[in-house]
């Protein structure tokens, strides 16, 4: 006991010594509360955790617990340091405010961390595909950032944080023209979730920035697409709103895909049928009803010219080309993969010089891209292979082959 008292006393001959072992002391008393925290209070919660969370919520949960409790010997620091003997003041706030700051610093990093958690919850809600809200919780962050900034400035400089930001008005218009992009961008998200124009899993199309695909991130500054090619495409959130954009969601949830393909025929084949050739063509079952009713329809009409005693060039007539697109138009009604309740009709477009554009408009009763396709290539083939049976052929720039012929037939010619 005389021998402690003795030490105690000689201490007091060293203030500089008492002070080095006080701020041991106070440093071994954070590390020992820091270690209680992470290695027996957070096993506790991460044990409890376990339970009820599962996947990524827990690792979110157990980082926002994990920063929250690195306050604790933040708060031993800060306040066991009013007790450290012969601390100039000087030297006492420093440590008070800088034990402060980090406190700041950890709280807003936790609370970050609990916007992610929230973020990652939602996402599993059905309604989080039609109503992100990753853009809003970006916003709060930064929010939160900006004041951890100013909050961990101000303590530093051991000032009232009113006085940053008075002083932030003259920058202002420095704020504005620095976070351009940020605040532009926040609008846009909010329009493009407010109006429901976009949503994660949509299939869009920008031609002007590449991107042609399924939207799967989207966030306040940029909205992801992986294109078909499996690239991916980072389109700025304002873009989308200042300029156009496809968004093939409409299509998508209507359950068909529009078909709309022409086939250019060589105009010069088109004509007249005869009445044998109409008679040919009672062996397509799906001409009876065509051919039944136009028979009676040009009987009328002709019986009207004949008796008013009109030139018989006056007379209708059926024509091969006219005569296929009924035959279409009946081939499309009957077809398994084509939707009867939408649009169908086939139509033609203005003569060009490459042929007569005979156009079919319909649609697939399915979204899925290789039925359609399928199903598109299916309606084709058939259309292209049963031409010559109506004495019809499509328009084709002449070939190498098509010049070769001709002037073997001239040549042919010449010799006899």
């Amino acid at each position: 006991m005389f021998e402690l008292d003795l030490t105690l006393n000689s201490l007091n001959d060293y203030p500089h010594l008492q002070t080095l072992a006080g701020l041991g002391v106070l440093v071994l008393l954070a590390v020992i509360v820091n270690w209680l925290t992470q290695h027996v209070l957070l096993r506790i919660v991460r044990r409890a955790l376990s339970l009820s969370l599962k996947d990524r919520s827990e690792t979110v949960f157990r980082e926002v617990i994990a920063r929250l409790a690195n306050v604790a010997p933040a708060i031993v620091i800060y306040q066991g340091v009013l007790v450290v003997p012969n601390l100039p003041p000087e030297a006492e706030t420093v440590v008070r405010n800088v034990a402060a700051a980090f406190m700041i610093l950890t709280v807003i990093l936790a609370l970050t961390g609990a916007l992610n958690l929230a973020n990652e919850l939602y996402s599993r809600r059905p309604e989080a595909r039609q109503r992100p809200i990753k853009g809003y919780i970006q916003v709060g962050k930064i929010i939160l950032y900006a004041a951890a900034a100013i909050l961990v400035v101000a303590t530093l400089l051991d000032r009232s944080p009113l006085l940053l930001i008075s002083g932030l008005g003259a920058m202002a218009a420095v704020l504005l023209l620095v976070f351009k992009d940020t605040i532009l961008s926040l609008v846009a998200s909010v329009q493009l979730t407010s109006n429901d124009m976009i949503r994660v899993g949509d299939w869009i199309e920008m031609p002007q920035l590449n991107a042609n695909g399924d939207v799967i991130d989207l966030a306040l500054h940029t909205v992801k697409v992986q294109n078909f090619d499996k690239t991916i495409t980072a389109i700025p959130t304002w873009r989308l709103i200042n300029e156009s954009f496809v968004n093939w969601r409409g299509m998508q949830e209507s359950g068909g895909r529009r078909i709309k393909r022409a086939l250019l025929l060589d105009q010069t084949a088109i004509r007249f049928l005869t009445p044998d050739e109409r008679k040919a063509l009672r062996r397509f079952a799906l001409l009876d009803v065509y051919l039944d009713g136009k028979a009676k329809e040009l009987e009328a009409w002709n019986e009207s010219l004949v008796r008013s005693g009109r030139d018989p060039v006056n007379t209708r007539r059926l024509t091969n080309v006219g005569t296929f697109r009924a035959y279409m138009d009946a081939y499309l009604k009957v077809h398994p993969g084509v939707a009867k309740e939408k649009t169908l009709m086939v139509r033609q477009l203005d003569p060009t010089p490459e042929g007569l554009p005979v156009e079919v408009y319909c649609f697939a009763n399915t979204v899925d891209w290789n039925a359609y396709e399928a199903i598109q290539s299916d309606l084709f083939d058939h259309f292209l292979a049963i031409l010559p049976e109506f004495d019809l052929r499509l328009f084709q720039a002449p070939t190498g082959r098509d010049m070769r012929a001709v002037a073997e037939g001239m040549r042919a010619q010449l010799e006899s």
